[in-house]
């Protein structure tokens, strides 16, 4: 499987790095492929390596402004012209998506996928992997939106939301095929 993670290329503490690098693990012993915003700084890199030392494959899709910091490498390294293609390319180079945490470049790529998903433009599995509870803000609001109307599919139809690496990847895994 192709995995897409979303997640920052911030320099983070173990309550974010320590399940990241779980999941990255679990990426790459199950023989899977991780796409990513290609990256070999911060949180990027800590999955990249976690992947990459595991067995798995590397598709990173980088953008030219950001290209100096591209891992070097990569099984696969794609430059878009733009956040927009950036985006475009790593939804198409994947199989399913999950969401790790950061900021408003990761909010902006999960509510695309999310999008396409709800418009039934995309059948992807996603996950929003809830580390130290740094969602549960967002969890709230994704109820509050379901419960009050504003989703056209129940919310475990659109996003499964889980606190630990495992659940996720058994999600994913459960959806192959």
């Amino acid at each position: 499987m192709r995995i897409c993670v979303f997640l920052s290329a911030a320099d983070l503490d173990e309550r974010y790095t320590v399940p990241a690098r779980d999941l990255a693990e679990r990426i790459g012993k199950g023989g899977h492929t991780l796409v990513w915003g290609g990256s070999d700084v911060g949180l990027m890199k800590v999955v990249a390596d976690g992947v990459h030392d595991s067995g798995g494959k590397l598709c990173g899709v980088s953008v030219g402004f950001l290209s100096d910091k591209a891992r070097p490498h990569a099984d696969e390294m794609y430059v878009a012209a733009d956040l927009a293609e950036r985006k475009k390319l790593l939804l198409e180079k994947a199989d399913a998506v999950v969401i790790l945490v950061g900021g408003t470049g990761t909010l902006d790529e999960a509510t695309e996928i999310l999008e396409l998903k709800k418009h039934g433009h995309t059948d992807k599995p996603v996950v929003l992997l809830n580390s130290a509870g740094f969602y549960d803000g967002l969890k709230e609001q994704f109820r509050r939106m379901e419960a009050e109307g504003f989703l056209p599919l129940p919310l475990n139809d659109l996003v499964r939301i889980v606190d630990e690496p495992g659940e996720a990847m058994a999600y994913l895994e459960s959806t192959e095929g």
